[in-house]
């Protein structure tokens, strides 16, 4: 049964922390930072990700790095910005949602950073390849996600046809130019 009061429910965030993170291509020891969603309120617990306006309100923080959500306009002059932190995570809200490896994309491609890009949120043990791919450095998993498995996934293929962040050439633009006398 609905009531006509209306209520004041406070929205509480805790902060998320993932046990399995993937780094560089490997299960880490420790994942020392947590996620923070709320807007409005810093974490107790340090190092955090928070919410960009948030972060961008407390840069002297050494601390805290943006979290960005997959809507998360990346303009020039923010690009600009985030290049003055050590570490970025960009928030996948569904597995379905692709935003997340465009803005790792165009961090790593169009504004040059070379700091740490972490993907967080519904992570999937199939896209971490593709995430790699992008430009992500690190991978905190859904909690049901077996790191084993990751660990297998992120180092299944060894050659690529296509072009991507780390690899600038295409496969058959590398043979080609090895072909050459």
């Amino acid at each position: 049964m609905l009531s006509n009061e209306t209520q004041t429910d406070t929205v509480e965030f805790t902060p998320d922390h993932v046990d399995h993170l993937i780094a560089e291509g490997e299960l880490a020891a420790e994942n020392a930072w947590c996620v923070s969603y709320d807007t409005a309120t810093l974490p107790e617990q340090r190092p955090a990700f928070v919410p960009l306006e948030l972060w961008q309100a407390n840069q002297d923080d050494t601390e805290l790095a943006p979290l960005l959500l997959s809507d998360t306009e990346l303009t020039p002059e923010l690009g600009r910005q985030l290049n003055s932190t050590s570490a970025i995570a960009i928030d996948f809200p569904a597995f379905t949602d692709g935003r997340g490896y465009t803005l790792a994309r165009l961090l790593r491609e169009r504004y040059s950073y070379a700091g740490e890009v972490r993907a967080v949120g519904d992570v999937l043990v199939d896209q971490l390849d593709y995430m790699r791919r992008c430009g992500f450095t690190a991978m905190a998993l859904r909690d049901d996600q077996p790191p084993e498995d990751a660990i297998r996934a992120i180092n299944a293929f060894s050659v690529r046809y296509q072009p991507d962040v780390q690899q600038r050439q295409a496969l058959f633009e590398r043979r080609l130019a090895d072909s050459r006398p």
